[in-house]
């Protein structure tokens, strides 16, 4: 007789809270706030997009005003001639930073499971914020302004920072088994927001004194969160003799818990637990090919998907703020904090969607509904009124259910794709995988950021959320084979236990 899910279920959970030590929780604050000190300086270069503007653009004088000679001199901040450009401008650099970004997470993946998981983050986060300070601190304060250097600080930028989350999510893997990893990755995913929330809340509590002061702050803790990383972070279990993943007990109970999350109808029934990248040294397994991880189930089709959900989501990680200040006219200081509550529903959607997904042992479908909601709530935000209090309702809702789904993928779902039965003699494979689904993501949002800058000057606002409905139905389309094979895994299930 087979035993209610609930009750099939608790031997995992009991596992989870059992062997978590004060270890795991300090590897999981750090590696959350590593992620998000590195959003927080990408979040600040948006936050100041609107002084940036005004900074690279000539502003209106009185005609009777004393023309300082000579022009070239007094006016070589003026990289453009009109706001126009300006906001082209950036939006050019938010695609080369993604683009960057992009090919970085191909090679940071398997860097990350070829080196030392904690020298390779701190490096990234260190050198990321040595970048920042020289972007946008340095040169005001030298009046040094050309668009090429500002083009190469941003590639370096985003190749640096793309050591960030191929580690963290391998470091969370050697700590963290399968079981619950859908609220456990749900809730440590939100680290991306947490970040957006910091460098909204540094950038404007400093911008008065000037947009180089947000870099300089942002730029700071990054380099201070570096260091600390580099002392303080446990990349395994094995670091401080305690048991690898795989030796406990409980390792089938767990397993059986989740294992439909990615494995086919025929696997085994005892699978366990295993380590990412903390194995022995008498049997250590080869770190797999870029090829033969793209070539695992799922990784393609997610990978596609979370190239259209990350070009709408990082459009509103770039763009939202500017957006609230351009359309209604409220000021930069303000769109900046209420950008928040866009960051809020995604930490709510992500943890909430997680914790529904263990219950169901099926992520796809969990994924589907979110997006469908996604769309009407885009086609609602649109339509917002001038009024602050009801943007920042429909902006978490619209958080909720884009920034949700996206934690996920990023997270959880690479997880999955990374341990599954086929990669389990040859378990270097985490780092890989996550860097190939975030990579293909990043390029998705690299193409979207210049896009959302052609459409919103040629056609408006409003046809740039007409295409973030686009691209959410695109990803639905993509992982719709996925929903449509654990949709019928799921009911396959449920029908013995009606019977």
């Amino acid at each position: 007789m087979a035993l209610p899910g609930s009750l099939r279920r608790q031997p995992a959970n009991t596992a989870l809270v059992s062997h978590c030590t004060h270890h795991h929780i300090t590897v999981f604050l750090l590696t959350f706030f590593s992620y998000s000190l590195l959003h927080a300086s990408r979040k600040t270069f948006s936050n100041v997009k609107v002084s940036i503007s005004s900074q690279w653009t000539p502003s209106c004088l009185n005609s009777t005003v004393l023309e300082l000679q000579p022009y070239e001199l007094w006016n070589s901040n003026h990289l453009f001639p009109n706001a126009e450009e300006a906001t082209l401008f950036l939006g050019t650099l938010d695609t080369i930073f993604l683009f960057s970004y992009a090919v970085g997470l191909f090679v940071s993946g398997i860097v990350g499971d070829r080196l030392n998981l904690r020298w390779v983050l701190s490096f990234g986060m260190c050198s990321s914020a040595l970048v920042v300070f020289f972007f946008g601190t340095l040169t005001e304060w030298l009046h040094f302004y050309n668009k090429w250097f500002y083009c190469c600080l941003w590639v370096v930028n985003g190749l640096l920072q793309s050591t960030g989350w191929p580690c963290v999510v391998a470091v969370m893997g050697n700590w963290f088994g399968k079981a619950g990893r859908g609220f456990v990755f749900g809730l440590w995913s939100a680290c991306a927001s947490v970040g957006n929330i910091l460098g909204a809340f540094l950038a404007s509590c400093v911008l008065k004194y000037g947009y180089e002061y947000a870099f300089l702050v942002t730029a700071s803790v990054q380099f201070a969160g570096g260091v600390i990383v580099f002392f303080g972070l446990l990349t395994s279990p094995k670091e401080v003799g305690l048991p690898e993943l795989g030796t406990h007990e409980e390792g089938s109970a767990e397993e059986d818990a989740n294992r439909p999350l990615m494995d086919d109808d025929d696997a085994d029934d005892d699978d366990r637990n295993y380590s990412i990248q903390a194995t022995d040294t008498d049997n250590q397994p080869k770190a797999i090919g870029f090829f033969q991880a793209c070539c695992l189930p799922g990784v393609v089709l997610y990978s596609l998907a979370y190239a259209c959900l990350k070009l709408v989501n990082y459009s509103f990680f770039f763009w939202l703020p500017f957006y609230l200040s351009n359309n209604f006219g409220w000021k930069e200081a303000e769109a900046d904090q209420l950008s928040i509550w866009y960051d809020v529903g995604g930490i709510i959607g992500g943890t909430i969607q997680g914790l529904i997904s263990d219950v169901l042992q099926k992520r796809a479908p969990v994924l589907a509904i979110s997006l469908l909601f996604a769309v009407g709530s885009l086609f609602g935000y649109s339509r917002s009124p001038n009024s602050k209090p009801i943007n920042a309702v429909i902006m978490a809702i619209t958080g909720f259910f884009i920034g949700g789904p996206s934690n996920m993928i990023s997270s959880a779902i690479s997880a999955d794709l990374g341990r599954q039965e086929l990669v389990k003699g040859s378990s270097e494979a985490l780092a890989t995988v996550t860097g190939i689904v975030d990579g293909t993501g990043s390029i998705g949002a690299a193409v979207g950021q210049y896009l959302v800058s052609l459409i919103q000057e040629n056609l408006g606002w409003m046809w740039v959320f007409y295409f973030f409905i686009l691209m959410t139905s695109s990803t639905i389309l993509f992982i719709s084979p996925l929903i449509v094979r654990e949709i019928r895994l799921l009911l396959h299930e449920r029908r013995p236990r009606m019977l």
